[in-house]
């Protein structure tokens, strides 16, 4: 007996389920969208380093002009804007500020050059995204990140402030483009949150950072500065913009990231109402810091957009057969 034949609208329910798992893997393969937007009175050629790539690791926004990149689950990586390029018909050349050292119009997988406002983000699987603006690695231009949709605190933040201009001069680059921090300007351990000084308990704001702080507040000022400088949003789009024209930083839900709750129950970086799961902040902590550094060596062995992937191949397998039975 042919078992198929017990079942006549198994085709037909097996096709729409199909459809169904598709669409979820589809949908959930595109975890965020990000927009650049250029409010600068000058081009900015924004640079991307991420896992995986983008469309393009690094090109040229004119100034009212926006790009915009869809990223998928788990995606980790960096954004930044370079100022002053000068790139020939091949895309040859470089920048004076945020230059990725590439000789090219794109990074292909280079950071940037410090110094360098940078705006980072860890896409969450299924969880929270992690988003932040860095000037660890110092200050060229103005920047900001706004949420669109998205469930949670989702607030803004960035920097609004033209650090180029209250810049003290031991860390000014050459002709004032650009602000360093002072673990590039001097490169004490203490300043870099190195060596002896590589924990959160032995590495302390310093006058310099306190300064960036200052103007600055969303922004990290320094490697282990989560408590007012991370922030959490879960389901979101993000929008980057440099020199955004007025120093908004909007809330969404929350001015402080303070307050917001992780996927255990506790607090990151701010006092809980509850004891909460100290060992986790303190995990996060750390990887947050790491990434703050550029130095975040975290990767997903297997992600769920793979895990869909093998379940969808099983299915499509199990009910081909099925189907080729039916006809």
């Amino acid at each position: 007996m042919n078992m198929a034949s017990s079942f006549p609208c198994i085709s037909c329910s097996c096709t729409g389920f199909l459809s169904l798992i598709l669409l979820f893997i589809f949908k959930g393969a595109s975890a965020a969208t990000f927009t650049l937007v250029n409010k600068c009175d000058y081009s900015v050629w924004p640079g991307i380093l991420g896992s995986p790539k983008l469309d393009t690791t690094g090109f040229e926004l004119p100034k009212g002009s926006s790009r915009s990149f869809h990223a998928p689950t788990g995606w980790s990586g960096r954004f930044w804007g370079r100022t002053g390029c000068n790139f020939d018909a091949s895309g040859h050349g470089s920048c004076i500020t945020a230059d990725c050292g590439s000789s090219q119009l794109e990074c292909n997988g280079n950071s940037a050059t410090p110094p360098a406002t940078l705006a980072e983000f860890t896409l969450g699987t299924g969880a929270q995204d992690f988003y932040d603006v860095s000037l660890v690695d110092g200050y060229n231009l103005q920047m900001v990140v706004d949420v669109n949709g998205g469930s949670g605190a989702c607030a803004s933040t960035g920097c609004v402030t033209d650090l180029n201009r209250k810049c003290p001069n031991e860390l000014k680059v050459e002709g004032g483009a650009a602000c360093r921090s002072a673990c590039d300007a001097f490169g004490n351990p203490e300043y870099c949150c190195s060596g002896a000084y590589n924990t959160p308990s032995t590495c302390k704001p310093s006058t310099y950072s306190e300064m960036f702080k200052s103007a600055c507040p969303k922004s990290y000022s320094y490697a282990f500065d989560d408590a007012s400088s991370t922030f959490t949003c879960t389901g979101a789009d993000y929008t980057i913009t440099f020199c955004p024209n007025s120093p908004s930083l909007k809330s969404a839900r929350d001015s402080s990231p303070n307050a917001t709750e992780t996927e255990g129950g506790g607090a990151v970086g701010g006092a809980s109402t509850e004891s909460g799961p100290v060992q986790q902040a303190e995990l996060e902590s750390a990887w947050l810091a790491s990434l703050a550094t550029g130095d975040s060596t975290r990767s997903h062995s297997f992600s769920l957009v793979q895990f869909l992937f093998v379940l969808v191949t099983s299915f499509i397998s199990f009910f081909g057969t099925i189907i080729f039975n039916c006809s």
